[in-house]
């Protein structure tokens, strides 16, 4: 009986009477009690006490958490008594003005204007104790989940217990809140940008573990919203001039507050992706990065429209991405870069001396702390090593390394044009793949006359392919195959072409030559004897964050090649912030790679001079075109294979997808699977780097009619798949 007496007092209670939300909100803060307190008392979450209060439209608790309220609100009533004029309401049914919520540390309103830094007390405050009331301590961080905990990988050490970053807000209360990982918020008593970083540096406990041995703890993140901007004194955009210049302007006030408290900006000044810090004492960093979504620091194009998503929710994307690949350093490109350096630093410590000292040494396997010069023809057009050539000079291929994706296309034959479809497939994180277990240079190149080419040796080779014939290629040990040349673009130009004469090629070009059973005799090389397999790391961190995402958006490694399909239609709805996560980890592939031949961005560059990129380590030419070359053979290898089993050719290949004609809608209409296994070192549907995924289906007609209407038989069709859609702009891309 016990039992079913609990039962009706708890049904009962359910019921309990509440005082409206103003009173609910009085009465708390007359206790000196923050809403993290409440909410960790009761074992909810924060904005769940919030919306209990909301002024214009208060939620209800209920179940068992509404006992606990109410109980709570009666014991707080019973020490501080309404006022008569606010509870009972008044007759005329007006509702009163809400107690103003005060900083316990101060006493001043919570919607007060932004203190200077000089006006900012110490972040350092005594605890509260049941003899003084309420204190400042009452703001600092106390981590309160505020939705579902979400998985995060690697774990964390105490002092990063809250995570790697943080999205600062202000909510309706007026009070500044730090959205972390897993749902965490926390209060930021900080009133203006020098404060709010020494609370990063020294409450907050934000940051990210070392990647590798000897390498740095990343910088806490924080990503100010367009309230927090304004609390701060800081615009919710930059002005036409500043967003051309990148940074806010030099006399704004907040940077002011900065030189006033001995922070220092870096040269890209205080613009999306700030970094501010002082400089380092032993092995003590004090820097915190500040990321801008309101200043176009989440470019659309990698982060779809993840800047204009709620603190919470946005926090749950970036936090996700920097726990599977690191914490942002800027835009996905400078990230896949800043990735490298993570897994193998320039420098590392040497083992202790006679004295016990340990100095900084070089860490084997990195590309270390100076750059290298690269070879003649791997420079750009305008470096400075080509500053003697004459004005206007066009180098062809016998000068310059021109190693790009493709982009070709070819007329569709009368027996495709029977055909009813034009079907696309695109290859998963294709330029990731190819660096997977790719030995690239890690020092400076060697000039060799006439050498014998070494399919192991990283490097540029001056070489005449013209006589390799598609006609008859090697696809096997023993095997050959007899294939229609004009139908299939050349694996050694990136429009397709065949080669005439001598040209510059990267060593995976050229050791597919080999592969396909042709002899090479290299007239000149630029190799690089010190090399090593550097991107392994990089790989395999970025395939890894790709899989757990996929995974978690119910695309899994494991499923047959007709389940693949299924689960890929439509994924990106099932969890669209995650999808988010997916297509950054996507770009953070291919704009790493591309930052490794960055070129002169503006400053009042003129050819021959060198540009700011030119200093970095990790300017590497070299690498970007010896994975894209790779890349590009291995598709190659891909269409091969097809088309010598199948007799099937491309109509079109762009970059990684590749399109062909079919009488059917699905991949499975031409792909050669038999029970279930696909053709051996062909395409084969998965979600791992190197399978290929549907691109897009269109039918033949559409195809035809787009190239009559451009009048161009070999427009390139990959480009629009997809979805269909084609422009006048869109042509001649």
């Amino acid at each position: 009986m016990s039992e079913l007496f609990d039962a009706v007092d708890a049904l009962v209670a359910s019921r309990s009477p509440l005082p409206p939300a103003e009173e609910r909100k009085r009465l708390r803060v007359a206790h000196g009690l923050t809403l993290d307190e409440v909410a960790a008392a009761l074992r909810v979450r924060r904005a769940t006490v919030s919306g209990w209060e909301s002024p214009k439209k208060p939620t209800e608790p209920r179940g068992p958490e509404r006992e606990a309220y109410a109980r709570l609100l009666d014991k707080l009533a019973e020490l501080y008594p309404a006022p008569s004029e606010l509870y009972p309401a008044p007759p005329d049914g007006s509702a009163p003005e809400p107690a103003e919520e005060r900083d316990p540390s101060t006493g001043q309103s919570s919607e007060g204007p932004v203190a200077s830094a000089a006006e900012q007390p110490p972040a350092a405050v005594p605890s509260r104790t049941p003899s003084t009331g309420p204190s400042s301590a009452a703001r600092r961080p106390a981590p309160r989940q505020t939705a579902p905990p979400e998985a995060t990988e690697g774990g964390g050490e105490a002092r990063f217990e809250n995570g790697p970053l943080a999205v600062v807000d202000v909510d309706g209360d007026g009070q500044v809140l730090a959205y972390c990982r897993d749902g965490l918020v926390l209060d930021v008593p900080a009133r203006s940008i020098p404060a709010l970083v020494d609370w990063t540096l020294h409450e907050a406990r934000l940051g990210q573990a070392r990647l590798s041995g000897p390498g740095k703890d990343a910088d806490p993140l924080l990503v100010l919203t367009e309230a927090a901007l304004k609390r701060y004194g800081l615009p919710a955009a930059l002005t036409e001039e500043e967003r051309l210049a990148g940074r806010l302007r030099e006399g704004h006030k907040v940077i002011k507050q900065l030189a006033r408290a001995e922070w220092r900006l870096t040269k890209r000044g205080f613009g999306p992706w700030a970094r501010i810090y002082r400089p380092a004492t032993g092995s003590a960093r004090a820097c915190v990065q500040l990321c801008i979504p309101s200043w176009h620091a989440l470019d659309p194009r990698h982060w779809g429209g993840a800047g204009q998503l709620p603190p919470a929710e946005l926090a749950r994307v970036l936090g996700v991405y920097a726990s599977r690949v690191m914490t942002p350093r800027g835009s996905t490109a400078v990230t896949g870069l800043e990735l490298m350096t993570a897994l193998h630093p320039a420098t590392r410590a040497s083992g202790p001396d006679e004295t016990g000292k340990r100095r900084s040494e070089h860490n084997p396997g990195s590309l270390g702390a100076d750059p290298v010069d690269c070879a003649p023809c791997e420079a750009p057009d305008g470096h400075p090593l080509l500053s003697g050539l004459p004005r206007f000079h066009v180098r062809g291929p016998g000068e310059k390394l021109f190693e790009e994706a493709y982009d070709w296309a070819r007329p569709m034959t009368d027996a495709e044009c029977t055909l009813r479809h034009l079907v696309g497939i695109d290859v998963n994180m294709a330029f990731a793949a190819g660096a997977n277990g790719l030995v690239v240079g890690l020092g400076g190149p060697t000039h060799v006359r006439a050498p014998v080419f070494d399919p192991k040796l990283p490097g540029s080779w001056l070489v005449d392919l013209s006589h390799v014939d598609l006609a008859r290629v090697k696809v096997g040990k023993d095997r050959w195959a007899e294939l229609d040349a004009d139908m299939l673009p050349s694996p050694f130009t990136p429009k397709g072409e065949r080669p005439t004469g001598p040209a510059w090629y990267a060593t995976p070009t050229v050791a597919y030559a080999v592969e396909l059973g042709y002899e090479v005799r290299p007239v000149e090389a630029y190799l690089r004897y010190e090399n090593g397999r550097y991107l392994d790391g990089w790989y395999q961190r970025l395939r890894d964050a790709y899989l757990a995402t996929m995974a978690d958006l119910g695309v899994g490694i494991d499923l047959t090649p007709a389940d693949f399909l299924a689960a890929m239609d439509g994924y990106r709805e099932r969890d669209p912030q995650l999808a988010v996560v997916a297509s950054a980890i996507k770009a953070t592939v291919k704009g790493g790679l591309g930052k490794l031949r960055e070129r002169p961005r503006g400053e009042g560059w003129r050819p021959g001079e060198p540009w700011r990129a030119l200093s970095r380590p990790t300017w590497r030419p070299d690498i970007r075109a010896a994975v894209i070359s790779r890349t590009r053979v291995n598709l190659h290898r891909k269409i091969v294979k097809h088309a010598a089993f199948t007799g099937q050719y491309p109509v079109a290949v762009l970059s990684d997808c590749v399109v062909y004609a079919a009488d059917g809608t699905s991949p499975l209409d031409f792909l050669p699977y038999r029970d279930g296994k696909p053709l051996p070192g062909g395409f084969k549907l998965g979600v791992n780097p190197g399978l290929v995924k549907h691109e897009g289906t269109q039918s033949v007609l559409w195809g035809e009619e787009v190239r009559e209407r451009f009048g161009a038989p070999d427009l390139n069709l990959a480009r629009y798949i997809k979805d269909g859609t084609v422009t006048d702009v869109d042509h001649g891309e």
